[in-house]
């Protein structure tokens, strides 16, 4: 079986966009570039369904920089943790060989 051909967006757009700025019928364009014609009428639909998310651009920002900030927040957090967590085990691995320590004591050999 073959495996299914695979179209960079850029690509895509450059079709797409040729044939809705032309003079040229779906089938034309298709035969030129060597796609089925039904591909390209799912990538001219697909277009110009998400064509206002060009205009989104402000939310689009804003929404990454939220992202941005949660994840960085998440991250001082973690770090935090971490911290606090490598306090306690230090402070355990001194009490550990403290005890180990006097219970050791001095022992005779026999």
């Amino acid at each position: 079986m073959a495996k299914r051909k695979k179209y960079s967006p850029e690509f895509k757009a450059k079709v797409v966009l040729e044939l809705i700025q032309g003079d040229q019928p779906i089938s034309v364009v298709a035969s030129k570039y060597d796609l089925n014609p039904n591909l390209l009428s799912g990538w001219r639909k697909q277009f110009l369904d998400n064509a206002s998310e060009v205009f989104n651009e402000e939310q689009t920002k804003a929404e990454a920089a939220r992202v941005a900030s949660e994840h960085e927040s998440e991250v001082d957090n973690l770090n935090r943790i971490i911290g606090e967590l490598t306090v306690e085990r230090d402070y355990l691995q001194r009490r550990v060989r403290e005890v180990i320590g006097r219970d050791e004591g001095p022992r005779s050999r026999g």
